[in-house]
């Protein structure tokens, strides 16, 4: 199964694909987690936000796959715990489907696209800081999988 993260934000800090890199090597080739950039919408001052928030929606889907399972990680999503997370990812692995996460711009993901998805995951109620969520999301799989394998990662 490969997970792909399609996020909105492009260049990130060297610490975070540092972060990211140290558990994307962590995890194996069936359960391969990959990070597609995606450009945001043009904001600023006189800037429309549905406009921005269309087109980086727009950009997503040209990169979804047909047969993808999608999540759209949102603060209105189901939160889950570190176990459930674990559980879901190996009824995802079991379906058979490789999963695209979405991550949309500072103004979220668009509704329509969000409407679409098959499941939405909070990672938090909090604001996380997009920088940070690529990290916590790597780290998080990376400790479902070592849950799923019996490895004592997860104490």
């Amino acid at each position: 199964m490969r997970v792909r993260l399609l996020a909105v934000g492009t260049r990130m800090p060297d610490w975070v694909t540092r972060g990211v890199d140290e558990y994307r090597k962590r995890l194996p080739r069936d359960f391969a987690l990959e990070i597609e950039e995606i450009s945001p919408g043009a904001r600023g001052k006189n800037a429309d936000t549905r406009r921005a928030m269309a087109l980086e929606a727009e950009r997503i889907r040209a990169r979804l796959k047909g047969d993808e399972y999608r999540v759209a990680l949102e603060v209105g999503g189901k939160a889950w715990s570190t176990e459930q997370l674990a559980e879901q990812t190996e009824r995802w692995r079991l379906e058979g489907r490789d999963v695209a996460l979405l991550v949309g711009g500072p103004d979220g993901l668009e509704p329509s696209l969000s409407a679409q998805a098959d499941q939405r995951w909070s990672l938090s109620p909090l604001t996380l800081p997009h920088p940070l969520v690529r990290i916590l999301l790597a780290e998080q799989l990376y400790r479902a999988w070592t849950l799923m394998v019996g490895h004592p990662y997860h104490r």
